[in-house]
């Protein structure tokens, strides 16, 4: 670590072993600060449905769940095996919601999509990860498709912040993303940008 901070992207046996240990880990079935950011998530996006929607870090579904009715199709991705046994459980109603494993950003799915919600999950990634995921954003978002970030603004001593993620990746997609909101609320922020 160098100044208290990982210096590579976290690998998926942190997640597992979270997620295998602790269940909810994040408390994200019962926070109530959680659920408020959720309602947050959603509050901000700009159009009612999405056709093609994907969700990277989905962990175990409460925020999949929510999305899901404003989606016609929903990708949701996760690294930890259980976090996606316990996300399809909670979504087992919902056909149109597919889980897949994947590391991001090596492990991208093809395929373009009008909505990519990264939710705490950029911080996670070291800078050469962050200019792989800039690249493939920049070719996964459709022409005029939104892309909306949360993150947390705590300390933690992963690869990045949440302000240095938010503005590292914003340099490395340039000017194939243009910001139409940042807001910023206690303990965490969030980021809408539409692609042009």
């Amino acid at each position: 670590m160098v100044g208290g901070r990982r210096e590579r992207s976290i690998p998926p046996d942190y997640f597992e072993r979270l997620f295998s240990e602790r269940g909810d880990p994040w408390d994200f079935e019962t926070s109530s600060y959680e659920a408020a950011k959720y309602d947050h998530t959603l509050a901000a996006l700009p159009r009612d449905r999405y056709a093609d929607a994907l969700e990277v870090g989905c962990a175990n579904g409460v925020l999949t769940a929510r999305l899901a009715p404003r989606c016609d199709r929903l990708l949701a991705l996760d690294v930890s095996p259980t976090a996606l046994a316990a996300a399809r459980a909670r979504c087992a109603d919902l056909p149109h919601v597919a889980f897949e494993r994947r590391r991001m950003p090596t492990e991208a799915p093809g395929g373009t999509f009008d909505l990519i919600l990264l939710s705490e999950v950029v911080y996670y990634l070291d800078g050469d990860d962050i200019a792989r995921l800039a690249a493939w954003l920049a070719a996964a978002v459709r022409s005029r498709g939104h892309l909306l970030l949360v993150h947390w603004t705590g300390e933690t001593d992963y690869p990045r912040s949440g302000d240095d993620a938010v503005r590292e990746l914003a340099e490395c997609l340039g000017d194939a993303a243009q910001p139409l909101r940042a807001d910023r609320r206690e303990g965490y922020r969030l980021d809408l940008w539409v692609r042009r």
